[in-house]
């Protein structure tokens, strides 16, 4: 059995659950998916399936290698690809067709994605600095402080939190409840919210 799913993010809401009280919660589209490749122990070392999301506009430009993929396996480009695991015992072939089915309402998932991008961003907003008082005279508001002292260790050490690019990170949250499972539209909803930003790409696994 494929273990995961593609999927892309459609924005957050709200239901009620069973008992009346109001949860936030995530909203993707998980599929419909083509299995693209299959990879197996004997082969690749590892049991997985390469997934094409099919979603949107096919991809304008293909290279030759991934035309001979698609071709062999007999399903159109995607613009979308990942990797998910797959049980040993699966059946599972190129060509076939994956959909959220696969989840339950209730079960515990892992969600990947990537945050959004933040730009370049001071200390104070990037590691969340305290920062220096902001009375009158103080000229030390939101300033990352000494970063590398003159007698020891006269220099700055590798890894020192200073202003840089902020987001744009790849994040797992793990155990994230599917509260509900939409199959005539192919909607996951997520307890909480998820990496990344609307229309982004997020990957679904069991466990």
């Amino acid at each position: 059995m494929v273990q995961g799913i593609l999927a892309k993010k459609i924005g957050m809401t709200q239901v009620f659950d069973d008992n009346g009280d109001l949860v936030p919660v995530t909203v993707v589209q998980a599929g419909p998916c083509v299995v693209v490749l299959r990879r197996t122990a004997e082969n690749d070392g590892h049991e997985a399936v390469q997934l094409g999301l099919v979603a949107g506009k096919p991809p304008r430009r293909v290279s030759k290698p991934l035309k001979g993929t698609f071709a062999k396996a007999g399903v159109p480009p995607a613009r979308f690809l990942g990797e998910v695991p797959v049980s040993a015992d699966s059946t599972v072939k190129a060509g076939d067709t994956v959909l959220c089915d696969i989840f339950a309402a209730g079960e515990e998932v892992r969600v990947v994605g990537t945050s959004k991008g933040k730009g370049f961003q001071g200390a104070v907003k990037r590691h969340h600095f305290r920062g220096g008082a902001a009375s009158h005279g103080s000229m030390f508001h939101r300033a990352p402080g000494g970063i590398g002292p003159s007698a020891y260790p006269s220099r700055v050490f590798p890894g020192t939190r200073m202003a840089g690019r902020m987001g744009g990170d790849r994040n797992t949250l793990k155990r994230v409840k599917v509260v509900k499972v939409d199959l005539e539209r192919n909607l996951v909803f997520l307890k909480g919210a998820v990496p990344g930003g609307r229309n982004a790409l997020v990957r679904l696994v069991k466990g």
